[in-house]
């Protein structure tokens, strides 16, 4: 569990440091709010595309997970290298559909192989293994943020790394985590009896197609990916272009969101283990509405810094415990393909919404967004009271 989500927090530490670089791209690149709203949806489709393969080879090759966690790390690192030496915007575009198929190649494997391996503490596993997510999340806006501006206030002063320079930089981590992975997670999937055939695989993810439960989840799960697809990407346009805050400041204010989440996590997980999953992701997917729509009133300077950092407590907290909540619905042996599922729904939505953020940020500047993610928050919440969830993780 440890060593999972320690790769975990290293993905996550690559997938977020693009976040940070986008302001730079945009000014390198001259691109419009369409075009970075397309970088997110690219990433998002590339992401669902590969929870399909994912989710077939973890349920097929149990015993393999390892291999599969190796590829997953060795195309994040190939996609930076592809966008830090990317020519024009569809050379870019490449870089990170490259990281979007590597990132998503980690879920199903890695969530499949601890909810099969905890079934009696999934909340729990599922929080500490985004709880390595949480801190990647945030010391990367931190160190990214850092190094491009090459400032932190007057105490450390140099010239900056350019963001292409920076991408293959990025790159040399993953491309040693898939290394160390292969070398030492050789247990993974050790729980696993043996792999099953193609049309053992395909009757179960039939019936798992089926499940309205666990398309309930995927349904949920999205939402919540959308709202971070339309927020997080133009929170920072807004910072940097319009509050005219540094890289660093700018990368300060992201390791918020998901620094706070680090101690909520886990608290979360074990506390739908205790009480069930409706209670938590209910009260978290409330929080979150109104949290997001305070944004409006509260759009700069500390109070605004101090709502980031509250909203940290829920962005990304509640989604392993609605992950936890579809295990729950899903028979043993298809751990897999249930994530599988999970993450492709977040992907179909995820690829439309940055585009329709980026067209409302063009118009209505980032009190349209605000709106945008909030009314997609409290879709999400008022659904969390209806869906059907098990009382219980044990039940």
């Amino acid at each position: 569990m440890y060593g999972l989500s320690t790769g975990h927090g290293i993905k996550h530490f690559g997938q977020g440091a693009l976040l940070v670089m986008i302001p730079s791209i945009r000014a390198t690149l001259g691109l419009s709010d369409v075009a970075i709203g397309g970088i997110s949806s690219t990433q998002s489709i590339a992401s669902g595309i590969a929870n399909i393969p994912a989710g077939i080879l973890t349920d097929m090759f149990r015993k393999k997970i390892a291999w599969i966690l190796l590829a997953s790390m060795l195309m994040v690192g190939t996609g930076y290298v592809v966008i830090g030496v990317s020519p024009a915007y569809w050379a870019l575009l490449i870089g990170v559909a490259i990281v979007g198929f590597g990132t998503s190649m980690w879920h199903a494997p890695a969530f499949g192989t601890l909810a099969a391996r905890y079934p009696e503490r999934r909340g729990f596993a599922m929080a500490a293994h985004l709880t390595g997510a949480q801190v990647g999340n945030t010391t990367s806006p931190l160190i990214i943020g850092f190094l491009l501006a090459g400032t932190i206030g007057s105490w450390v002063v140099f010239s900056g790394i350019d963001w292409r320079w920076l991408s293959v930089i990025v790159a040399i981590p993953m491309f040693m985590t898939g290394i160390a992975v292969i070398a030492k997670f050789k247990t993974a999937g050790a729980e696993s009896s043996g792999s099953v055939s193609l049309s053992e695989y395909f009757g179960s993810a039939k019936k798992l197609l089926s499940n309205r439960g666990v398309l309930g989840m995927a349904l949920l799960g999205a939402l919540r990916g959308a709202i971070h697809n339309s927020f997080q990407v133009f929170l920072v346009i807004y910072m940097r272009e319009e509050l005219d805050y540094s890289d660093t400041f700018v990368g300060v204010h992201v390791a918020l969101i998901t620094m706070a989440g680090i101690l909520s996590t886990p608290i979360m997980g074990n506390l739908s283990d205790r009480i069930g999953r409706r209670p938590v992701i209910s009260f978290a997917m409330t929080s979150m509405t109104i949290l997001i729509f305070l944004f409006l009133q509260f759009d700069s300077g500390l109070a605004m810094t101090a709502l980031i950092a509250v909203l940290g407590l829920f962005f990304f907290s509640v989604m392993p415990i609605i992950n936890a909540a579809a295990m729950d619905m899903i028979d043993k042996g298809s751990e897999g393909s249930g994530t599988a599922l999970m993450f492709s729904g977040g992907a179909v939505i995820g690829s439309l919404t940055p585009i329709a953020a980026g067209f409302i940020n063009q118009a209505s500047g980032f009190s349209g967004v605000i709106l945008f993610s909030g009314s997609i928050a409290a879709v999400g919440a008022l659904l969390s009271l209806v869906l059907p969830m098990r009382s219980k993780a044990s039940s």
